[in-house]
């Protein structure tokens, strides 16, 4: 009798809307100049399929900046971007190639040009009481992990106005 590959279960159709918090999206991106308004893109829809366009003004922000700093950083052809939502707060990371430095004085210069260049997204975490921040990736390959997470309702407010000035 010949081997016959197996079938794949059947899965029934689920056709429950997407809530807030089944949000888990993950995608790679190549380290190109329009890698960042792309990953906006797909962020508007996937914030808005999930009910949280509420958010949509600072999460935009706050992915934009993270992806042009981590294609302009990576040292492969692309980069890896994950946006998550748990217990009403929104998690973006972004992970690029580019190693963290062993040599202290250049572990520094490179952190430096690195917070510079996320300046604006640290003030729209600041705006939105949300977090930031990089360091050595923990996974196999190495690297930087660059994060930021955006509490839904001070993010919400900073879309409709009502939050801090981002430069403040």
């Amino acid at each position: 009798m010949p081997h016959l590959c197996p079938l794949a279960p059947a899965f029934p159709c689920d056709f429950t809307p997407p809530i807030p918090e089944t949000l888990s999206y993950s995608l790679t991106l190549p380290a190109s100049l329009a890698s960042p308004g792309r990953a906006r893109a797909v962020a508007r829809e996937v914030l808005g399929a999930h009910g949280l366009s509420d958010m949509l003004d600072p999460a935009l922000q706050v992915v934009g900046e993270l992806t042009a700093v981590a294609a302009q950083f990576t040292q492969s052809p692309d980069f890896y971007l994950s946006l998550r939502y748990r217990n009403s707060t929104l998690r973006v990371i972004a992970y690029d190639s580019h190693p963290r430095h062993t040599q202290p004085n250049l572990a520094a210069a490179c952190d430096t040009r690195r917070r510079a260049a996320l300046r604006v997204l640290a003030c729209v975490c600041r705006a939105c009481e949300g977090d930031w921040g990089f360091g050595a990736a923990r996974e196999p390959g190495g690297g930087t992990r660059a994060w930021a997470s955006l509490p839904r309702a001070t993010a919400a407010a900073y879309g409709r106005g009502a939050a801090h000035s981002v430069t403040g």
